[in-house]
């Protein structure tokens, strides 16, 4: 039977290991690699961040920098300049809604927590900047510490390791006792494999098709894994292009949410939901046999 636990945020937490959670992306950049910067001005991604909320999204991640491969890295300023008049625009439209910031600045970090957003999403968890530990213990944030390797502008280009599943725990294991050393509380650690970081075809797959002995071996974590739109997904697909992924991007969320995923990272939030609902019902009865 599946264990419910909380998962502790700035303000409130969140019930996890029931319900899949949905955390719908808000990238508010010129040069995103899965919506082209369709939102990168303040009305539109307001507006989108009530559209996903209405679909049904449970948190709202928001990134004023693009980790597509090749994507240009940003300086603190214009990373801030992007995000915090959009927390700030949501929350004062929605003061309840959890918004989360995907970011690797711990100055980033530290004013979109002041501004209002409950989580930060770190996709180097913590190799980038240590200090950004600091601040989610300082706020109690939750953070999510996902498997990457090598730096923003090599991540994409480094040629896979040899065995994948022992690379990411041993690495996931390293940023958790990094966190706690820094004064994060273990109950506001989730972790992320990192699918589409550094990993090949291959083992993008593996991780999901072995997604349950990583949720075991962190069973006490929230799970989070984003699939949504990646270029693995174009390739098992005769190369569609980004708009031509739903499908198979619901086709890894269901299996994430049945591998142990406690949170899925998706672009389409509508189409999440339901598949998590349809997904949610088979492993409840697979729990409970």
């Amino acid at each position: 039977m599946t264990r419910l636990r909380e998962w502790q945020l700035a303000r409130r937490t969140l019930a996890v290991g029931g319900r899949t959670l949905i955390m719908g992306v808000l990238n508010v950049t010129p040069d995103s690699f899965s919506d082209g910067g369709q939102f990168y001005g303040l009305e539109r991604a307001v507006a989108h961040a009530e559209e996903m909320l209405y679909e049904g999204a449970d948190i709202i991640d928001v990134g004023g920098e693009s980790t597509r491969p090749g994507g240009a890295s940003v300086t603190t300023e214009v990373e801030l300049r992007r995000i915090l008049p959009v927390v700030e625009g949501v929350l004062a439209q929605l003061p309840d809604a959890l918004i989360s910031v995907d970011t690797t600045k711990a100055e980033v970090a530290r004013a979109a927590l002041d501004a209002g957003a409950e989580i930060i999403n770190d996709i180097s968890a913590l190799r980038f900047d240590e200090r950004l530990a600091d601040e989610a213990a300082r706020y109690g944030a939750g953070l999510v510490l996902m498997h990457s390797r090598g730096t923003p502008a090599t991540l994409h280009g480094l040629p896979p390791v040899a065995d994948i599943l022992p690379e990411v725990t041993e690495s996931l294991r390293r940023s958790i006792e990094l966190a706690e050393q820094r004064g994060v509380s273990r109950r506001s650690i989730a972790i992320d494999p990192g699918i589409g970081f550094g990993k090949s075809q291959a083992q993008n797959l593996e991780l999901l098709a072995r997604l349950d002995k990583l949720a075991a071996e962190f069973a006490e974590f929230a799970l989070l894994v984003g699939t949504s739109r990646k270029s693995f997904i174009g390739r098992l697909l005769d190369d569609a292009p980004v708009e031509a992924r739903l499908h198979g991007t619901m086709a890894t969320v269901a299996a994430a949410i049945l591998g142990g995923a406690n949170i899925v990272r998706v672009h389409d939030v509508r189409a999440a939901v339901e598949t998590a609902r349809v997904a949610d019902a088979i492993r409840r009865v697979t729990n409970d046999e």
